[in-house]
């Protein structure tokens, strides 16, 4: 039975649906030498998921530098406190390595983010927002995309807390862990769907509150 997706999901449906949750190893750096050792192992996996969090703002004229980089495989999520670490060389080359792709959402706004920190040449990025048309999905989001391919829905709750917070909590570290991760699973969901074509796509004809007719 081929799988069913919308060219643009209905947010209203998001609601209700079960919560995931990056299910593996979560660690946090707070060194360079841990920064090595995390960097080393994440250069010897397949595929990456990347994001980024920045302390949010809420003045006019305020700014903050990207706080959190998160880098995560399939099973272990590493969380570089930029605002501890600043850039070491060790995220540099993880940044600018070109053999394991790194597949993150709107990644140009986060690459713009790390620059403010310090300069460097991006490395082998995937951005979703580049490939997801392939299957003929129009949304931008993460938490829509992952609600239309995978029918679960990513908590947004803990975007705009204190990411410079002297010790994240647990709820921030799983959000945090579960975007980078959940970059992975869109990815390969997108490029399975796009190779084997075992997809119906539904085009909504006209979505309005009073109107939820859909096309095939």
């Amino acid at each position: 039975m081929k799988k069913t997706i919308y060219s643009k999901f209905d947010k209203k449906k998001i609601t209700n649906l079960p919560i995931v949750q990056f299910p593996g190893r979560i660690i946090t750096i707070v060194s360079e030498t841990d920064a090595d050792k995390a960097v080393d192992y994440l250069l010897s996996r397949d595929i990456l998921g990347v994001d980024t969090e920045t302390r949010p703002t809420f003045h006019k004229g305020e700014q903050h530098k990207v706080a959190l980089l998160q880098v995560a495989s399939h099973d272990t999520c590493f969380l570089f406190r930029l605002n501890d670490i600043g850039m070491p060389a060790s995220i540099i080359r993880l940044l600018e390595d070109q053999t394991v792709p790194k597949i993150g959402l709107s990644w140009h706004d986060d690459i713009l983010s790390l620059h403010r920190r310090t300069e460097f040449t991006p490395g082998y990025f995937i951005d979703l927002q580049n490939v997801i048309g392939e299957i003929g999905i129009k949304d931008l989001s993460l938490q829509k995309l992952y609600a239309n391919l995978f029918h679960q829905k990513i908590s947004k709750r803990q975007r705009l807390t204190n990411w410079e917070a002297d010790i994240l909590n647990d709820k921030q570290k799983q959000y945090a862990a579960t975007d980078a991760w959940s970059c992975i699973k869109l990815y390969e969901e997108v490029k399975r769907l796009h190779e084997t074509k075992d997809y119906e796509l539904i085009v909504p004809l006209e979505v309005t509150e009073n109107n939820n007719d859909y096309a095939v």
